[in-house]
């Protein structure tokens, strides 16, 4: 599915956070949002995905008015994996990941046996089998976090959303969740703070100030050492990373 987002506004109280924003991700293009602290990504995802009603603007899956179509008919085509994921009660993992089921199901359906299978199968993709009788709770952020992105995988989305969904996590956890994201062969739109997990996932890049979209393009026309330095005020130099072949940062102030 394609996604676009036109002239999205958002504003929380007199402050106006996210500024007629548009934007545009391709069936099965991997597109990220990068930008500073408070310069209105999360913000824009979220009014994407409801989470945060939008002043202005319009959001379509292909045809799908996502701002205007009921819950469950945006939930079987939108995933949306976040940040922060602490619950209270206390479900193992293979229930965690059940819930992804929610939306293809009917009031008080049982899961049958295709549901189970889809479980093991988002089980699988992130490395979870094992830990399927686990109680959530007793497992580290990273491990968290996979069973957030398996719910999701689960609910078998046609496009998923990524907010912010690594910047609390270590090295490996990163690579990991959006390694299998981009193995799902899905539209993704993703808000990322590392700016070589930008350089190296990403197929297209805007890049976000003062909640406008100030630059996009690919990681190489976006990335530069001129965009980083007006985005972070910071200074960059950019060169080849010797192991994953992309772009590379050395910062300094």
């Amino acid at each position: 599915m394609e996604l676009t987002a036109k002239g999205m506004g958002v504003r929380i109280g007199k402050k106006e956070i996210v500024k007629d924003v548009s934007v545009y991700v391709k069936k099965k293009q991997f597109v990220g949002l990068i930008g500073p602290n408070g310069c209105g990504k999360s913000t824009l995802l979220k009014s994407i995905y409801k989470s945060l009603p939008p002043q202005r603007g319009a959001v379509f899956l292909d045809d799908i008015d996502v701002l205007k179509s009921p819950e469950k008919k945006v939930s079987q085509n939108l995933g949306v994996v976040g940040q922060f994921n602490e619950i209270s009660f206390n479900l193992t993992v293979q229930q965690m990941v059940m819930l992804g089921r929610t939306p293809h199901k009917k009031l008080l359906e049982s899961d049958n046996q295709e549901d189970f299978a889809i479980v093991e199968e988002a089980l699988t993709r992130t490395h979870l089998l094992e830990y399927k009788h686990r109680g959530y709770l007793s497992l580290s952020g990273g491990e968290k976090q996979r069973v957030i992105l398996a719910r999701t995988i689960a609910q078998q989305p046609k496009f998923m959303i990524l907010d912010e969904p690594t910047n609390h996590l270590d090295i490996r956890y990163q690579i990991e969740i959006l390694s299998i994201v981009k193995q799902l062969n899905i539209g993704v739109l993703a808000a990322l703070h590392d700016l070589e997990m930008a350089a190296q996932y990403c197929d297209y890049v805007y890049a976000m100030k003062d909640g406008e979209v100030y630059a996009h393009g690919t990681p190489e026309e976006v990335l530069t050492s001129a965009t980083i330095e007006i985005l972070y005020q910071i200074k960059c130099q950019t060169y080849t990373n010797p192991v994953t072949k992309g772009i590379g940062f050395a910062y300094g102030l």
